[in-house]
């Protein structure tokens, strides 16, 4: 093509090629051959921002070099290719003196997203590669439009568009607009499952991660179409199977279907089930001269004779692994081999224990660490560097670093080979976590009603390991004020040490129908030392002293007459407790752990005893054990049960007390209820005494006990010995409920409070009588009693009081005294003061065990964390005030 002018937007045009006669002999057809010009001169117009040198530099157009019309137009494209510019023409083709014109790309104003409300514009402009003051090209728009489906696709959105705009601004400048429709979530309608025999497609799809989307998945994450998850699913699959002993097993063909509207996909799975397997011959064949390979074989779990199993045959390795390493065998090295036998059906194993040398611990590496000192990790560790590797105590170093609490969850460590074949690295990667808090926290407790938090505490003050606690809670019933220092390695010795000072103000109270109503306060203060020891890797000794101040206090108005406890309005019970006294306490604690984390055990075993002796001075003597117990297994698919017990006695030092009267104070008796034992309310279990009134007129025979239990004061006396079971499982859920923080189980729990002495009836109320001077008796058969007269104490005389008519107390039978006991003026004539007749009983001192049943949700909601528990008392006591929901939950702001 030979023309004045080449144009980026102008195609090479052939003239049409001659037609010969049909008759006509073919003769070869002479190509023109190509005009080879020189570039006389060669300059650029149209360049802005773009340096005439740098437009020439793409192409191979140079003044005095000879070009031909092939050279021209791959100038063109060359440029074109430069992503530079938006439109190339090169005049002068004909005279050699070439004109390249040029009009360049227009730069980036901002680049803007329209219409996205799931994808927030900070995650689609970390994938975007346009961006402001940048060249503007249609490759670069077309490969983010892409890049912006493919995010959306990531979220299950493949019904998602995005339709790019340009608006063109002065000075060469563009704005980018990427206009993007979202669509809905793509679900998973349907899952088919073909070739499958043995199991129903509703027991495979339970071992899919991918779920159909329901109700019941209503929370779940899994139920949108994930090309990952399709791919997982199939290895759950044949692990499923494998498990189930078919190992020929296999997937032939997984597809996924996105339906016409785009909104859903369906999913085909073609499966091959296969033979079923059992195990043949269980051998173990050990290079190591240690090991004696039939007693290692007999130790094993799996059997022949027993279903093939993929599982049990990993566990089998990782047992015989841990085996090695116990014995200092880091690398050995353990391959199962397999032998199938597929007219029997039966699959022979033989373990491989390939020969290793025993391996020691060259070093120990701590990284990661940026405030924890490093003793503070190393304290930690069961093992040091020169010790034979034992994978015990490499364990166990692992979760006592878990168990710390100041780093990553499943922090694991790390095994390296050394500088020598039986030498072995150790690595400690830590990823330190914030331990400081400080909370400001208010929630709603059925047990305490509205509560107020204040806290804060370092769990790793000045990176030491060292705890420096102080807090504040207030309620309706109860307030406390706190401060607390513990030094886990006092001067880097295995003792621990620590102290708090502390002041509770404890308000008690019983319930008169749904009114709330406080019986005594109780103002503690103190402080206390704890010191603890390690006896042995497990067992822990311990031993604690505490001065407390005890005032128990009831109030005036209601409960005292003539400014004396006046036991007819309070209960002797609460009249005796008032007081001031001091307890000094020396205590003991003997500690077995072997849990896998303190904070939230899978694993492992923990049980105490303890003792405490009140009286090294003081008002206050008795002795006090106590044992605790709790043990936790992980059953597997993510299941937690744990068992737990515990219980306590007390016993006076200071006699047996009078009649009537335990020595042992109501303060320092055990409770038991709500929230330690669900399905009973707040000292909802054990000895009590319970006040019920009469109603209606004595002299007329209609006087009957109102056993509406609304009605009924019910005082909760505690006991001086308990015990409490509980037996709990819980329950995992999907990733999507995971995610809610959702923790669900299910308990059983069993106990019982009793042991102290029947506090004897308050007052002996006279029996009325009939006309004819027989005893007068209610409709129920109960006596008919009646009202009891109120007396007051004059220099140490019982004397009783009267009211006048304007109802004021006095000790004048007619007229009225200043004061107690003082000459009486007047001659209205007083009524006697009265009491009204009421029954007391003392009921629930019995040993006889309570029983609950329920089941509990921990949510971490976004109001904070959040218990609800829900449990039926199945057995128990007369008097015990049982309930059926309890729940807690605070915020954090």
């Amino acid at each position: 093509m030979l023309s004045g002018m080449a144009h980026a937007q102008t195609a090479p045009q052939t003239p049409p090629a001659a037609t010969p006669p049909a008759s006509a002999t073919p003769t070869a057809t002479l190509l023109p051959v190509q005009q080879v010009r020189t570039v006389r001169s060669l300059r650029v117009e149209g360049s802005q921002r773009i340096e005439p040198e740098t437009v020439l530099s793409y192409t191979r157009l140079r003044t005095g070099e000879p070009y031909t019309n092939e050279t021209v137009d791959q100038a063109i494209k060359d440029l074109l290719a430069s992503d530079l510019l938006a439109d190339v023409a090169i005049e002068g083709v004909e005279t050699g003196d070439l004109v390249i014109r040029i009009r360049e790309n227009p730069v980036i104003n901002r680049v803007v997203f329209e219409g996205n409300k799931r994808l927030k514009n900070d995650k689609i402009l970390k994938e975007v590669k346009l961006a402001p003051r940048q060249i503007f090209t249609r490759t670069a728009v077309r490969a983010d439009v892409a890049r912006i489906v493919e995010l959306y696709r990531r979220q299950g959105r493949f019904a998602a568009t995005v339709a790019p705009k340009m608006v063109s601004l002065d000075q060469n400048r563009v704005d980018v607009i990427f206009e993007i429709q979202e669509g809905s979530k793509s679900k998973v309608r349907q899952i088919n499952i073909i070739g499958n025999e043995v199991f129903p497609d509703g027991k495979l799809r339970g071992e899919m991660a991918t779920k159909v989307s329901s109700l019941k998945t209503l929370l779940s994450s899994n139920t949108s179409y994930d090309q990952d998850r399709l791919a997982y699913d199939q290895q759950k699959l044949r692990q499923f199977y494998l498990t189930e002993g078919y190992a020929d097993f296999r997937v032939i063909s997984a597809v996924a279907e996105l339906t016409p509207d785009k909104r859903d996909f369906i999913i085909t799975y073609v499966v091959e089930e296969g033979p079923r397997y059992k195990f043949g011959p269980v051998t173990v064949d050990s290079a190591i001269r240690d090991f004696d390979d039939k007693r290692l074989a007999a130790a094993l779990q799996i059997k022949e004779g027993e279903w093939y199993n993929a599982k049990a045959v990993e566990d089998t390795v990782e047992q015989l692994s841990e085996t090695a390493g116990a014995f200092g065998y880091a690398f050995a090295d353990v391959r199962p081999e397999f032998q199938r036998d597929k007219d029997a059906l039966t699959m022979t194993m033989n373990f491989h224990i390939g020969e290793a040398n025993r391996t020691y611990i060259e070093r120990i590496e701590i990284t990661g660490n940026r405030q924890t000192q490093d003793k503070v990790i190393r304290r930690e560790m069961r093992v040091a560097e020169g010790d034979a590797f034992n994978t015990f105590l490499v364990k166990r170093s692992q979760d006592r670093i878990n168990s710390l609490g100041y780093f990553q969850d499943k922090f694991e460590i790390e095994r390296k080979e050394g500088s020598t074949p039986d030498r072995i690295v150790l690595a400690a990667n830590v990823e330190e976590r914030a331990n400081g808090e400080l909370t400001l926290s208010a929630g709603f407790s059925s047990l305490e009603r509205f509560i107020l938090q204040a806290s804060i505490r370092q769990r790793n003050f000045r990176g030491m390991g060292q705890t420096v606690s102080a807090s504040v809670d207030y309620s309706s019933y109860n307030k406390s004020v706190e401060l607390g220092f513990t030094e886990p390695y006092l001067f880097d010795t295995n003792v621990a040490l620590g102290g708090t000072i502390f002041r509770q103000d404890y308000n008690a109270f019983n319930y008169i129908g749904s009114d709330r109503s406080t019986t005594y306060s109780q103002v503690s203060t103190g402080f206390q030392l704890v010191a603890g020891v390690p006896l042995t890797e497990y067992w822990t000794l311990s031993a604690r002293y505490q001065l407390k101040q005890d005032d128990v206090t009831l109030d005036k108005s209601s409960f005292y007459t003539d400014g004396v406890c006046d036991p007819l309005k309070a209960g002797r019970y609460y009249c005796e407790a008032v007081g001031n006294r001091i307890t000094s306490l020396l205590g003991f604690s003997l500690i077995y752990d072997s849990l896998n984390s303190r904070l939230r055990p899978t694993r492992g075993q923990r049980f105490s005893v303890s003792t405490d002796f009140a009286g090294l001075g003081g008002d206050v003597r008795y002795a006090r054990a106590k044992l605790d117990g709790s043990k936790y297994w992980s059953v597997g698919g993510g299941f937690i049960f744990s068992l737990a017990g515990e219980g306590g006695y007390i016993k006076s030092l200071e006699g047996s007390g009078a009649a009537g009267v335990d020595p042992i104070r109501i303060t320092d008796r055990f409770y038991l209820g709500e929230p330690q034992f669900r399905g009973f309310d707040i000292r909802g279990v054990g000895p009590r005494v319970q006040r019920i009134y009469y109603t209606g007129d004595a002299a007329s025979g209609t006087q009957l006990l109102n056993t509406d239990r609304d009605q009924i004061i019910d005082d909760a006396l505690g006991g001086t010995a308990y015990y409490l079971t509980k037996a709990e499982l819980e329950i995992p859920l999907g990733a999507g409920a995971a995610e809610l923080g959702l923790r669900p189980s299910v308990f059983v729990q069993l106990g019982g409070l009793f042991g102290i002495k029947d506090p004897g009836k308050t007052i002996a109320f006279d029996q009325a009588r009939n006309a004819d001077g027989s005893l007068a008796y209610n409709k129920d058969g109960s006596p008919t009693l009646l009202p009891a007269q109120q007396y007051t104490s004059v220099n140490g005389v019982q004397t009783p009081l009267y009211t006048t008519s304007g109802s004021l107390a006095t000790t004048c039978a007619v007229g009225y005294a200043t004061t107690y006991g003082g000459a009486c003026t007047g001659t209205n004539i007083n009524t006697p003061y009265t009491t009204a007749a009421f029954y007391e009983r003392f009921v629930g001192d019995t040993a006889r065990p309570r029983l609950s049943v329920g089941f509990g949700v921990n949510w971490n909601s976004p109001f904070g964390p959040l218990r609800i528990d829900i449990a039926k008392a199945l057995l128990s006591a007369e008097g015990d005030d049982t309930k059926l929901i309890t729940f807690n939950v605070g915020t954090q702001f």
